[in-house]
This record gives C-alpha cells, sequence and structure tokens, in this order.
C-alpha cells in the first residue's frame, strides 16, 4: 500500500458534527464531575505555575541573586508540594466515585432505550457484541466527557501561562517554541482520519472476540455433547488473529505518528538549551533564571504534548460514541400511558399479513380469528408455519403489514399496539428463568407479591416441590434455571406468568417438558377460572382436548 493510500480519509457512518452533538447531549448528565475535574485543573496549573516561581527564588536566593531566607523560600516549595498531593487526591475521588456513578447512568440510559426500541424480529448485532459496547464504549465516552475535556481546559491554561511567563523572559524564543504548533496541527488532521478508521477496525475485532467467547460459555453443554471443542477454540483463534492484526496496523501507525511529534518536541527542547545556555554565557541570564527558563519550556511543551494526545482520544470517543449510537438507530416503540381492560377481554384479527424485512416470503397471509373473550384456544402448525410469530403479532413486538388486530371487551375495543401489551401474560417455551433465587424469578410478575399469593400461584402451577427444597423460595438459580430440572423451571416459569394477572394468557409449549399427569393437573388448575382468554400454541394433543377452539395455521 503507498503513502497516499494509506493516509487518505477514510468514509464514516457518522459525520463528526453528528457526534458532537449526541456527545454534547450526553454531556448534560455529566457536568458536576466534569466541572470539579475543571476546578481542580485550573488549580493544578496556577499550582504548578508558582512551583516554577517558588524553585526560581530558591535558588537565587541560595545564589544571592535575590535577597530573602532561604528557609522560608524552602518552605513555600513545601507548602505548594502538598497543595499538589491534596488536589491529586481530590481528583482521584472524584474519578472513583463520581465516574463510576457516571458510567451506570449512562449504561441504565443505554439498556432503557434498547428495551423500550422497535424490534423487527431479527437481531442486527449479537449480544456480546451489545454487551462489549455498554461496557467499553461507555467507559471511554464517560472518561472523556468528565475527564479528557476538562483536563483540556488545564492543559490550555498551562500552556498559556508558561507560554507568558517564558514570553515575559525571552519574547524571541517563546515565538519560536510555539511556532512550530501549526505543523503538529496539519499533522494531526492527517493522523486522526487514519486512526479513526484503524480503532473502529480494533473495537469491531474486539466485539467478535467477546461474542464468540459469550456465546461459547452460554452454550458449552451442547458444544461437548458434539466434540466441537476444538471447532470452536479455532474459530476463536481466527478471530483473535484477525484483532491481533488489526491492533499491530493501529500500533505501528501510531509509533511513526508519535516518533514525528517527540522528535519535534525534543528538537524544540535542545533549542531552548542551547538558547539558555547562551544566554548564561553572556551573563544576560542567571542559574536561577536559566532554571526557570528551561522549566517553562517544558510546561509549554508537556501541555502541548499532550494536545497533541487529545487526537487519539478524540479518535477513540469518535470510535465509542459512533458504536454507541448504532444501538438507537431503531425507533422507540409506541409510548404512553397502558391501556389496560377488564376481564374477560378477547383477541380478534381481520385480515392480518406479516413478512419479515428481509424476506419476501410472507409467513402471516390474510389470517382472521376471533379468540373469544373467556375462551381456550389451541394454536396447531407445522414448525416454521408462523405460530411464534404470530405470538410476536399479539404482543405488539412485531406490527402487522396489512389487516387489524384489536383488542376487547364486552365495553371498548383496542387496536393491538405496545400500550395494549399490558393485557397480556406470556410463557415462552424453553427455560426462561434468569440466574437470582425463586423468588427474584416470581418478582419479575408481581413486583409487590406476597409469600402467601407466590405460594398460591406456585400449587396452581404444580410447583409445590419449592416448598421442600432446603431454602424455599430462597433457592439460588444460575443462568437459565440452573439447578432445576425442565420441567421445574417450566413450572415455575408459569407460576410467574400467573402471578402477572392479565386477561390474556400466551403458552408457548409451556408444558412440553411436563409428564402427563402433572400436564392434565396443572392445565385444569389454569382453566378452572372463566374470566381469562387462554392461548396454547403447541403439538401435544392433551392440551387440544382442553381447548374449546383451535386454529391451525397452514405453512405457504
Amino acid at each position: 500500500m503507498n503513502l497516499k493510500e494509506y493516509i487518505k480519509p477514510k468514509t464514516n457512518k457518522y459525520g463528526a458534527r453528528t457526534i458532537m452533538r449526541w456527545l454534547w447531549q450526553s454531556w448534560h448528565g455529566n457536568r458536576l464531575q466534569a466541572v470539579l475535574n475543571a476546578a481542580i485543573g485550573l488549580a493544578e496549573v496556577g499550582v504548578s505555575l508558582m512551583q516554577v516561581w517558588a524553585v526560581k527564588n530558591a535558588i537565587d536566593v541560595a545564589a544571592g541573586n535575590t535577597s530573602g531566607n532561604i528557609y522560608w523560600a524552602v518552605a513555600l516549595m513545601g507548602i505548594l508540594i502538598l497543595c499538589h498531593f491534596a488536589l491529586n487526591i481530590s481528583s482521584v475521588w472524584i474519578r472513583n466515585i463520581l465516574g463510576i456513578r457516571a458510567q451506570n447512568r449512562m449504561q441504565q440510559q443505554l439498556l432503557d432505550r434498547l428495551l423500550r426500541s422497535e424490534w423487527h424480529g431479527r437481531e442486527r448485532l449479537h449480544s456480546g457484541d451489545v454487551i462489549n459496547r455498554l461496557e467499553g464504549d461507555v467507559t471511554t465516552v464517560v472518561n472523556f466527557l468528565t475527564e479528557t475535556l476538562p483536563n483540556t481546559l488545564s492543559v490550555v491554561a498551562l500552556f498559556l501561562g508558561a507560554f507568558f511567563y517564558l514570553f515575559s523572559m525571552d519574547k524571541v524564543l517563546s515565538i519560536v517554541v510555539v511556532g512550530i504548533m501549526p505543523i503538529f496541527i496539519g499533522f494531526s488532521r492527517i493522523y486522526m482520519n487514519r486512526m479513526r478508521h484503524l480503532t473502529r477496525k480494533v473495537r469491531d475485532s474486539d466485539s467478535e472476540v467477546q461474542s464468540i467467547l459469550q456465546e461459547t460459555v452460554q452454550n458449552r453443554m451442547l458444544i461437548k455433547s458434539l466434540e466441537g471443542d476444538s471447532i470452536m477454540v479455532d474459530r476463536l483463534e481466527d478471530t483473535q488473529s484477525r484483532l491481533r492484526e488489526n491492533v499491530v496496523q493501529r500500533t505501528m501507525f501510531r509509533v511513526v505518528a508519535n516518533f514525528v511529534l517527540n522528535f519535534g518536541f525534543a528538537l524544540g527542547y535542545l533549542i531552548a538549551f542551547l538558547w539558555a545556555a547562551l544566554r548564561m554565557s553572556a551573563q544576560t541570564l542567571t542559574f536561577g533564571g536559566m532554571t526557570a527558563f528551561l522549566q517553562l519550556v517544558n510546561r509549554i511543551q508537556n501541555p502541548a504534548r499532550n494536545l497533541t494526545r487529545l487526537v487519539p482520544a478524540f479518535v477513540s470517543v469518535f470510535t465509542a460514541a459512533e458504536r454507541l449510537m448504532e444501538l438507537e438507530e431503531n425507533p422507540l416503540e409506541e409510548e404512553g400511558d397502558s391501556i389496560e381492560l377488564d376481564s374477560p377481554a378477547g383477541i380478534r384479527l381481520t385480515d392480518v399479513s406479516y413478512a419479515y424485512e428481509d424476506t419476501d416470503e410472507t409467513v402471516i397471509d390474510h389470517l382472521s380469528f376471533d379468540f373469544r373473550p373467556g375462551s381456550c384456544t389451541a394454536i396447531l402448525g407445522e414448525t416454521g408455519a408462523g405460530k411464534t410469530t404470530l405470538v410476536r403479532l399479539l404482543l405488539s413486538l412485531l406490527k402487522q403489514k396489512e389487516g387489524r388486530m384489536e383488542i376487547y371487551n364486552s365495553q371498548h375495543a383496542y387496536p393491538l399496539s405496545p400500550l395494549t401489551r399490558c393485557n397480556f401474560v406470556y410463557v415462552p417455551q424453553g427455560n426462561t428463568l434468569m440466574s437470582g433465587t425463586i423468588r427474584e424469578n416470581l418478582r419479575l410478575g408481581k413486583l409487590n407479591a406476597t409469600e402467601e399469593e407466590m405460594n398460591e400461584a406456585l400449587r396452581l402451577s404444580c410447583a409445590e416441590f419449592v416448598g421442600e427444597l432446603p431454602q424455599g423460595l430462597d433457592t439460588p438459580c444460575s443462568e437459565t434455571g440452573g439447578g432445576l430440572s425442565e420441567g421445574q423451571a417450566q413450572r415455575i416459569a408459569i407460576a410467574r406468568a400467573l402471578l402477572r394477572n392479565r386477561s390474556v394468557m400466551l403458552f408457548d409449549e409451556a408444558t412440553s417438558a411436563l409428564d402427563p399427569d402433572t400436564e392434565r393437573t396443572l392445565l385444569k388448575n389454569i382453566l378452572q377460572s372463566n374470566t381469562k382468554t387462554i392461548i396454547f400454541i403447541t403439538h401435544r394433543p392433551a392440551v387440544v382436548d382442553y381447548c374449546d377452539q383451535v386454529l391451525r395455521i397452514e405453512r405457504k
């Protein structure tokens, strides 16, 4: 690859202005920490410049060039050092205490945004990639907004203060030292364009690695049963090798760029040292003055060097912000007050059709059906016929392309929407328990449920075994109900749904892991009340026998 190809700008998904607006909005929730860090930074600048004067004064007093008490001069240096220590401690405290709050707040906001956004039936990003963004990219953005930007204010202040101090001592040298800055600014523009592209490649590769790790750990039992250990390890190695290649590319570019910048700063310092030495040999500058002179040059170059380091900081935060903005691309679901109908409530479908966005195949084709209030319906159909899609439509996770879907009772009728989701209880197929205790899992159905209500729900779902466990409701479960059998986990999930106590109950193969006797008892318990509209998606004849109507969905 030639040099022109290597440094040419890369096309990015979002422009700099768009990202800056997003960062500005994100900064509003972190103003306190940013202001405190800025105040401490400016105080450190003042102390730093006073230390330059204090060192110069002590040396000149010791050399007899200035009148004064050497003990008081050294004591002043000690006081300034203590002030510097105090400011450092304050900075660390703010960074660790307020910083974790800021990260937690942004993670909560993004997670809330994800949960409230529309879902289109296909997850565009892997869950491991999403977690990588919520952890690594959030940290990058928060650190930039609360630390890097406020510290930039103090860096600029130190640069200007040191420049004017040096200007008062030697106008020519101060202008020469600062005059080379435009060269580095131009170089930084090229650097930023290329580094933003390379950093995005590294972050995306890192997300791929985390996705493989997460998926492998989650499906460890399946992988072991298929003897696919070496396959997954090799897959991880391939992904890690791409990550390493991207890191090497970014590192090589960064090393070359840092060499150019550091060479320029070193050359400037040597020029300043030679100039000061010549003045001192000509007896136009004292030894204390030369010491202050070199300290000031260093205090000009250090902020200038820190300002050049802002370029990779901007690159990192632009990449992180771009990845977080992608999490917000899906529009929000309809928002407003929930619409809850009195029981019994039914669902009416009129000429409903649906096809997923990435395919032309129609999954639901002009379906009309009435799930009457208080009825029990079995939805039957072969795999791939659209049963799960219909459930998602009923829950308003998906929006029909044609037709009308409404929930109604004897007084009202409303189109199905996220606002009517409050009328549903849903028990999906498979093990849907979360890590935590059985009590915590049940409280997802009803946050303020009493122990009596939990025990009654467990009885109705044939899960009385919980009371026989040594820790009862406080028995811990690992991921996906680890420690419980599939049948036990299924019954607890049904108990959780019964605690929610809503008008329409959706069961997606919810009894598939139960033995026939337990299944019959559970169905009798669920169906003993005629105030609920119950919908079963099932292949089991025992369930169909308890239903008063059947909806058959044919595969298209």
